[in-house]
């Protein structure tokens, strides 16, 4: 795994045709969290080393794989996911569901609904002690070939008009790092000064009302 800062960590880079992943590792004050999904046995023993898992957040169902439960079995952690994406994430582990409501008291991390992409989609926003605001956004917006886009799945209730208000959501923020969960080419996160964010969730609603 690569370091990004002194509280978190990216997992190797797993593809399956054109789109590629990353998940992320965090530790907090209140303990130590999976972002996203991984099934590298050889990640789950660097993140055994660095104290293991006390809880796995997925934002929405397509990072709801047969390794949830290799992760909930192997640290005896937790998993979370939005009510709506119970149903697709329970196939695979026991899950809980985790609400806006419950910000502040769940590992530091603030939980935002973001439906768009799929009905369920979440984000998750961390202000770390060591100075920057992270920002995982799970598909609801991402890197493709480095340009900010969105997708909206209306198979799974995604709406262009609910990923427009999300993201007016999401402009509020002042990160200093953002991760998707899927991207298309060489990169999935992207580093930024806190005044650039606004001006890139604005391009993504223009391009959702073309």
């Amino acid at each position: 795994m690569k370091q990004l800062r002194p509280d978190l960590w990216q997992t190797s880079c797993y593809q399956s045709g054109m789109l590629s992943s990353h998940a992320y590792y965090l530790q907090t004050e209140q303990g130590n969290l999976l972002i996203y999904n991984t099934a590298d046995p050889s990640e789950l023993e660097q993140i055994t080393a660095l104290g293991g898992i006390d809880a796995q957040l997925v934002t929405h169902r397509d990072e709801a794989t047969p390794s949830l439960a290799r992760i909930q079995q192997q640290f005896q952690s937790r998993l979370f996911c939005s009510e709506k994406e119970l149903v697709s994430v329970a196939k695979y582990a026991r899950a809980e569901v985790v609400t806006e409501a419950d910000s502040g008291d769940f590992y530091g991390i603030q939980i935002l609904a973001t439906p768009g992409h799929t009905d369920g989609s979440l984000c998750f926003y961390y202000e770390s002690p060591f100075g920057d605001h992270y920002l995982f956004t799970g598909d609801t917006i991402f890197l493709w070939n480095g340009q900010w886009s969105t997708l909206v799945v209306s198979s799974a209730g995604g709406s262009a008009e609910d990923l427009k208000t999300s993201l007016k959501q999401l402009r509020d923020l002042r990160p200093q790092l953002v991760m998707s969960s899927g991207f298309v080419g060489d990169q999935g996160l992207a580093e930024m000064k806190s005044d650039d964010w606004p001006a890139v969730v604005d391009a993504a609603i223009e391009q959702l009302e073309r």
